[in-house]
C-alpha cells in the first residue's frame, strides 16, 4: 500500500450494499482523505459474515503480504442502524459495530446508513464527479454559508436508498431516511396499470419496487402483461442492453423507470425542502444517463403543481464517482478525528 500523508494509522472504510462490499482505507488528515487507490469490492456473498470480508480486504490491501494495521473503521450499510447494529434490508448479514471491533481489534467503530455516508460525500464532490440531468446549472456542494440549507441523494441499484444533508449549526447534518420504502404514488394512466399489476403480486407496492435494479424488471413484466405478452424473466443488465439495442418493450421499461425516478427525485425535494438540488446515485444512473437526459425526468420532477415555477428552480445531478459511500465514509472518519461529529 502507498503510504498516507500523514503518519497515523488508516482508517477502514467500508460501503455495504445487498450485492456488493466495498472497502477502501482512508487519511482523516488529508484534505481528500478517501485514498481512492485502495479501493476493492467484492460480492457479499463470498462471504459468511462482514468481519471475514473485512478480514480478507484486510490481508490483500497490504504491501507483502502484511496486511494493514487499521485502528478504527467507519462502517455504511444499506439498513437501519440502531444501537451500533443494522439489520441489512436486502442481504442476510447483521451488522454489530461492537462485535465487529473486536472481531478486527478496532478500538472505534462508527456503524452509519449507506446513505448518510452518500450524503457526506456531497460535500467532496469535484468536477467530473457528477454530470447534470436537464434543469439549471449548479454549483457541486450545497453553499456552506447558508444555514438550514438542504440536499437530497437518491440512489437506484439493488433498491433505492435515500439520504439528506443539511447545513446546521455552521457543520453538517447527514439524516438517514427510508424514503425509498414509501408508497408508490401513479401520475399516468399507465403508471396506474402498472400499479395494479404490481399489487396482484406483492400487495403494497413502495417506490422501490420500480425504482430499482429490481424495479426495472418489474416495469418490464408489468408493461409486457399489461399488452397481454409473455415478458419472460430479464435480469436488470438486460433490460437496459435490450434498450441501447432498439428493442420496444425494453425501451418502454426504462422510459417509464425515468419519467417514475423523476417523479420520486422531486417528491422527495418537497419532502425535505431540499431546495439546494437532488443528487441521483447509484448502479442504474451512469449507465441510464443520456435516457434520464432525453426522456420525462425532468419534467416529472418538475411537475409539481403549484410548485412547478419553484421546482424549475432546484438542479438534478448525476453522480459519476465511482465510490460515493466510501467517499463520504471517509468524510465521516475525518469528521471524527476533528472531535466534529459523524
Amino acid at each position: 500500500m502507498a503510504s498516507a500523508s500523514s503518519t497515523a494509522a488508516p482508517v477502514l472504510l467500508a460501503d455495504i450494499g445487498g450485492t456488493h462490499a466495498r472497502f477502501a482505507l482512508a487519511d482523516p488528515a488529508a484534505a481528500r482523505p478517501l485514498l481512492e487507490h485502495t479501493a476493492a469490492a467484492f460480492p457479499v456473498e463470498r462471504f459468511p459474515s462482514l468481519a471475514e470480508a473485512a478480514r480478507h480486504y484486510l490481508a490483500s490491501a497490504g504491501t507483502a503480504g502484511a496486511g494493514v494495521d487499521a485502528r478504527s473503521a467507519v462502517v455504511a450499510v444499506a439498513g437501519p442502524v440502531r444501537d451500533g447494529q443494522a439489520r441489512m434490508t436486502n442481504h442476510p448479514w447483521v451488522v454489530s459495530a461492537e462485535r465487529l471491533g473486536e472481531a478486527l481489534g478496532l478500538a472505534d467503530v462508527a456503524l452509519v446508513n449507506d446513505f448518510v455516508a452518500q450524503a457526506m460525500a456531497v460535500r467532496q464532490f469535484r468536477e467530473g464527479d457528477v454530470a447534470p440531468v436537464g434543469g439549471p446549472a449548479a454549483a457541486i456542494a450545497p453553499p456552506a454559508a447558508t444555514e438550514g440549507a438542504a440536499t437530497v441523494i437518491l440512489g437506484a441499484g439493488t433498491g433505492l436508498g435515500v439520504g439528506v444533508l443539511v447545513r446546521h449549526a455552521g457543520g453538517w447534518l447527514a439524516l438517514a431516511t427510508e424514503a425509498g420504502h414509501a408508497s408508490f404514488a401513479p401520475g399516468t394512466p399507465q403508471e396506474i396499470g402498472i400499479l395494479e399489476q404490481l399489487s396482484r403480486e406483492f400487495g403494497r407496492v413502495s417506490n422501490e419496487r420500480l425504482a430499482s435494479g429490481a424495479g426495472l424488471v418489474n416495469l418490464h413484466r408489468a408493461l409486457g402483461a399489461l399488452a397481454g405478452e409473455d415478458p419472460g424473466n430479464p435480469a436488470p443488465e438486460d433490460v437496459t442492453a435490450g434498450a441501447a439495442a432498439g428493442d420496444p418493450r425494453c425501451e418502454q421499461a426504462v422510459d417509464a423507470f425515468c419519467a417514475i425516478f423523476g417523479a420520486i427525485a422531486g417528491d422527495l425535494v418537497l419532502a425535505f425542502g431540499a431546495w439546494t438540488g437532488a443528487y441521483l446515485s447509484g448502479g442504474l444512473v451512469p449507465p441510464l444517463l443520456p435516457a434520464l437526459r432525453r426522456s420525462g425526468f425532468r419534467q416529472r420532477f418538475e411537475g409539481k403543481g403549484r410548485y412547478a415555477p419553484t421546482m424549475a428552480a432546484v438542479p438534478t445531478l448525476a453522480v459519476l464517482h465511482p465510490q460515493p459511500g466510501l467517499l463520504g465514509a471517509a468524510v465521516i472518519a475525518a469528521d471524527r478525528a476533528a472531535g466534529a461529529g459523524a
